[in-house]
């Protein structure tokens, strides 16, 4: 009995956490949504502040988009959302879009390429890994960037809570044009379908289950 007792502590367990192989790659077991590819670093990343952003950090030398906010990373990949308190490992599925992407510029890498943030020169900070994790809970209360020149756009007045407003859902709107993203919800939905039916089948079978029982 109490091998029977701890085998199914060790499944549940299993079916809850994804578990990384040896060769670093996250997989998870039993919940049906796979994991993002891992990304290697050789050092820990530095990482850049946006502007018009409330404390979104970006990772400006890789092509893949990951992000630090509010004690997290994040990453999308394939119309889905995952997070990790590690920026290469510990990859969790997300089931919603994180808040803070639609205060997040799509054009953001070429401005950084540029130092330029809509025709103003940007002067960013790259900020190394040890000094983000020492300070960024204190810059988010203290609104350090703001103070600190507008998150180093230089002659930069940041946009008004109305517009902010509308951006958002104009890019909420485009996020969810997204073939990855459309991809996704038609996946959620056939998921959801499924699981319906099986219910039905199964309170039909136990309905039928019932009375033959009351018959007899």
């Amino acid at each position: 009995m109490k091998k029977l007792l701890l085998g199914t502590m060790l499944l549940a367990l299993a079916i809850v956490f994804p578990v990384p192989t040896k060769a670093g790659v996250d997989v998870s077991i039993g919940i049906g949504i796979p994991l993002p590819p891992p990304i290697v670093f050789a050092v820990p990343p530095e990482v850049i502040v946006l502007p018009d952003t409330r404390y979104v950090y970006a990772v400006p030398d890789i092509e893949a988009d990951i992000f630090f906010w509010n004690g997290w990373w994040w990453r999308p990949w394939e119309g889905r959302w995952y997070r990790s308190h590690y920026y290469n490992r510990g990859w969790v599925y997300y089931n919603s879009v994180p808040s803070f992407y639609y205060d997040v510029d799509p054009g953001w890498r070429g401005y950084y390429r540029e130092h330029n943030w809509h025709g103003h020169r940007w002067n960013y900070e790259r900020i190394p890994d040890q000094r983000r994790r020492q300070n960024w809970k204190g810059w988010h209360n203290n609104r350090h960037w703001e103070r600190q020149g507008t998150w180093g756009v230089q002659s930069y007045q940041p946009r008004p809570q109305q517009q902010r407003q509308e951006l958002r859902h104009q890019r909420q709107e485009q996020y969810k044009q997204r073939p990855e993203v459309q991809r996704h919800q038609q996946q959620i939905q056939e998921q959801q379908r499924q699981k319906q039916k099986q219910q039905h089948q199964g309170k039909s079978q136990h309905q039928k289950s019932q009375g033959k029982s009351d018959i007899r």
